[in-house]
């Protein structure tokens, strides 16, 4: 018997990758978003990254909760990372699903929280009560990357070299 894998709906697990850097450089334009933002609290950025492994259900960070049967996402890690200047950052996270712009919507309420804008604990307060904020904005779209999916059947190594700007200095990215 002939077994028929699907691409999308057998995937157990899905991580995504997303660059971000705070200063003009035409190199990068193509592979991480510019967020002209000078001093981001990175602790605070990393404690709210920590609580999205505690919650799973992420309505509030959806733009269209109600197109899905369910916003329950199992997000089994989530990392924030930053080169030595601080000053180029990469956040990861790995699920079993992600909806429409989740990754985007938080990273952008995580640049919030870096600017002063967002409290960790109002960002927290979304995951708890599910409750949409009032204020929508998803980061910018260049720099998110799909760098691994899981299958029962196959296991393929993430993926790093997401561009030459980033395969040049892999080693580069350190934990906040």
């Amino acid at each position: 018997m002939q077994e028929h894998h699907h691409a999308r709906f057998d995937a157990t697990a899905r991580t995504y990758d997303y660059f971000l850097h705070t200063y003009k450089d035409p190199f990068l334009s193509s592979s991480s978003s510019l967020y002209l933002e000078r001093n981001l609290n990175l602790s605070e950025m990393k404690r709210a990254v920590a609580l999205l492994t505690r919650y799973n259900d992420y309505r509030a960070f959806c733009k269209t909760p109600d197109v899905y049967k369910t916003t329950i996402c199992n997000v089994t890690s989530a990392q924030l990372f930053a080169d030595a200047n601080g000053d180029r950052l990469r956040f990861q996270i790995s699920a079993n699903r992600f909806l429409g712009r989740m990754i985007r919507i938080t990273m952008g309420k995580l640049l919030d929280i870096g600017k002063g804008e967002l409290s960790v604990d109002e960002f927290e307060s979304y995951l708890i009560t599910r409750q949409t904020p009032r204020l929508i904005e998803p980061a910018h779209p260049q720099g998110l990357y799909l760098s691994k999916v899981t299958y029962p059947y196959l296991d393929i190594a993430q993926r790093s070299d997401f561009s030459a700007i980033q395969q040049s200095r892999t080693d580069q990215w350190q934990p906040v």
